[in-house]
């Protein structure tokens, strides 16, 4: 059994950053390297911290994680330094956890019980773990391709190739049918190539992955867009007993603001994308903020990635401005009580490297004649009206202007994209600017949807249990039954945002 008295003798502790001159100065990951056994040895005392409690709220897809993560299972395996065990393990629930170990916000931590008072020392580490599982994994062999020992017969076609596609495409496989990847950029990986910084993870750590799929199997074809004259419906139709639409929420939310014409205020994906296009060796971004007083609106994840490629590229300043009132430091049980979400301060390795943030502060107007150069702030209060709408109300007459030679707007996205594909199959999207399903999964006969491009843009870690689940549903439609794993239903949500 776990010790239950390991957290009382480990104290939380996080994985250690490269110093802050030295990150900026490249596009490496930004936690240091430790030599094996030192990493290991950490590890496992962090692991130890589990004590296995009685009801593990951390892999509840209702407040914890989506996919149902053995954690409990895993910790105590890394604290007996059983790591292929525990790799076995942690694969058994999740296709790629070095992508959530990097990149998820971590619900399981919110819903450890560690986490319910700070007296305990904090959640136990557990993507610092997961991390490492998947990275000892790797270093040690332990991850190959499996490959299927039947074959169906049945195709099916995946269309987008980000975690949503990658998970049901990989499951696909290894339930025996013919599975293509069709990707309309001309690199696999959706979001996670383009979208992520290099920063936050190196694209070598989703190449491996990508390498292991095609050993297994799956095809893929990218610069293809399904839909298109080149690609048409029909043909996807009739080439394929099923069809996976994982093709994300990719519309960016924009806005009406006086000024936005102006140049120099653009949506965040046109400066993360060119910048991790750079990266890959094509050629200097056309939004760079080399040189630049940079002001990035919205506080979410989007705007940290755009804060810390600002830094990297070497801007003049960095401000941040967010909306809402600066959140606490730590957990309000009356506003988010545990296991659920918290409304806390969070703050990400970009905030330590320049600049600053703002709260309770939007943009009245972007300032300039043909570019601009700069915006003009109003302290604000949100709230909702009797309908539940957001209301943005001015408090003061108090305008302050700063300067801003390159505005992103990282305020959200609308939903999916608008596609000739979507025209073809006769779908359309909901309010939200979503695809809806039965729950099948199926948007319509034959035609399933998963992901983003189902539940709005949303955690990866949810990307991959939708994929996981779609691709049973799509093994039970070709096949009549499945034994692949389905972690969650279409209408599930987290407590949070019930």
């Amino acid at each position: 059994m776990a010790d239950p008295s390991g957290f009382l003798e480990h104290a939380r502790e996080d994985a250690a950053k490269r110093p802050v001159d030295e990150r900026v100065a490249d596009w490496r990951e930004v936690y240091r390297d430790l030599p094996a056994d030192d990493r290991d040895r950490q590890v496992r005392g962090q692991a130890t911290r589990c004590m296995d409690c009685g009801i593990p709220f951390c892999h509840s897809g209702s407040a914890g994680c989506p996919l149902g993560n053995l954690i409990p299972e895993w910790n105590d395996l890394v604290r007996r330094g059983d790591w292929a065990m525990a790799g076995e393990r942690l694969h058994a629930t999740n296709n790629f956890p070095e992508f959530t170990g990097r990149l998820c916000p971590a619900p399981c931590e919110s819903a450890c019980v560690l986490a319910i008072s700070p007296a305990a020392g904090g959640a136990v580490a557990i993507k610092r773990v997961e991390s490492t599982i998947a990275d000892v994994s790797w270093e040690r062999g332990y991850v190959e391709p499996v490959r299927p020992s039947v074959s169906s017969g049945r195709r099916v076609a995946v269309v987008g190739s980000g975690p949503a596609g990658l998970a049901a495409a990989q499951q696909l496989t290894r339930a025996g049918h013919e599975v293509t990847v069709f990707e309309r950029d001309d690199r696999l990986g959706g979001l996670l190539r383009y979208g992520i910084p290099e920063f936050k993870m190196e694209k070598k750590v989703l190449d491996r992955r990508l390498a292991q799929l095609r050993a297994e199997g799956t095809r893929f074809v990218t610069g293809c867009d399904v839909g298109s004259p080149a690609f048409p419906v029909a043909r996807l139709q009739a080439e394929y007993d099923a069809v996976v639409l994982a093709v994300g929420a990719l519309r960016g939310r924009d806005t009406d603001t006086p000024g936005r014409s102006l140049s120099g205020v653009h949506l965040a994906m046109d400066h993360l994308v060119p910048a991790n296009r750079a990266c890959a060796g094509d050629g200097p971004a056309p939004v760079d903020a080399a040189g630049k007083h940079v002001v990035i609106i919205g506080g979410g994840d989007t705007g940290a990635d755009c804060y810390g490629t600002a830094a990297r590229q070497g801007a003049l300043s960095i401000t941040q401005l967010d909306q809402y009132p600066m959140p606490p430091s730590l957990r309000d049980d009356s506003r988010s009580p545990w296991p659920v979400w918290p409304w806390i301060l969070r703050s990400y390795p970009a905030h330590e490297e320049a600049g600053s943030r703002r709260f309770a502060v939007a943009v009245e107007a972007f300032v300039g004649t043909d570019v601009v150069t700069g915006v003009r702030l109003r302290e604000v209060k949100v709230s909702r009206d009797a309908s539940g709408a957001r209301q943005v109300v001015p408090v003061g007459d108090h305008v302050e202007e700063i300067p801003a030679d390159l505005v992103l707007l990282a305020i959200g996205f609308e939903g999916v994209e608008h596609m000739p594909l979507l025209d073809g199959l006769g779908l359309s999207l909901t309010a939200r600017g979503t695809l809806s399903c039965g729950h099948d999964w199926q948007a319509s006969p034959g035609v399933f949807v998963c992901g983003d491009a189902h539940r709005g843009a949303s955690l990866v870690v949810w990307a991959i249990a939708e994929g996981r689940s779609v691709a049973h549903a799509v093994d039970t439609y070709l096949t009549g039954a499945s034994d692949l794993p389905a972690p969650v239903r279409p209408n599930a949500l987290p407590l949070s945002v019930r």
